[in-house]
């Protein structure tokens, strides 16, 4: 009994650090208030996470776990599916979960671009590279096997662009009270379609071309 009211003290924590994390970013935040949502006492930041420090790092790697749970990397399409289906899905899966303002984990990384503390960096890669070494998998085998590395890296980073900037320019969309920027994504599923085809053409023109030379 003990251990599950220990659990959800713990997971109050990083719910409430997640927010205060989003709002203020790490500096600014304070253990006081990040407890005081919690309904905790400052000593269990120290008890659970042993420092702000390393709850930081735990509130992201948590955000960024129940983003995942909500919106599977993989977007539903099982492994044995043909290539560019898998790429979809994959496209598709990371498009909903950025444009989801519920997404504490985007909102952190966000935070620590504007004001960077170097804390994120080493759990960020251990999270993050495995998904992007997946994304420049399917981008490698739709180039085909005559793809360079370089051929590849640029084709994966330029899909992710279009995921990704994208998004940015919405949010920023939604800040301007002005209202003299439009909304660039206003049905996220016609958005992330659109995407696709975009990206499924330019990798069969880059294939092509590689197939001419």
């Amino acid at each position: 009994m003990s251990t599950n009211k220990a659990q959800t003290k713990k997971e109050r924590l990083l719910e409430a650090a997640g927010q205060v994390f989003v709002e203020k970013g790490f500096r600014e935040a304070t253990v006081a208030e990040i407890c005081d949502i919690a309904e905790a006492n400052v000593a269990s930041v120290s008890y659970y996470f042993g420092s702000k420090e390393a709850l930081y790092k735990e509130a992201w790697r948590h955000s960024l776990t129940e983003s995942l749970r909500a919106y599977p990397i993989d977007g539903g399409v099982p492994p044995g599916a043909p290539a560019e289906e898998r790429l979809r899905g994959h496209l598709c899966s990371l498009i909903r979960r950025f444009s989801d303002d519920r997404n504490i984990d985007f909102h952190i990384a966000r935070m620590e671009m504007i004001n960077p503390t170097g804390l994120l960096r080493e759990v960020m890669e251990s999270e993050l590279l495995p998904m992007r070494r997946q994304t420049v998998a399917l981008v490698r085998e739709l180039l085909g096997p005559d793809a360079t590395e370089r051929q590849v890296n640029h084709c994966e980073a330029i899909v992710a662009s279009m995921c990704i900037h994208p998004v940015m320019m919405q949010r920023l969309a939604r800040q301007d009270k002005g209202g003299q920027m439009p909304p660039i994504i206003d049905d996220a599923e016609a958005f992330a379609d659109r995407v696709v085809r975009f990206a499924l053409a330019g990798i069969r023109a880059e294939r092509a071309e590689g197939s001419r030379q």
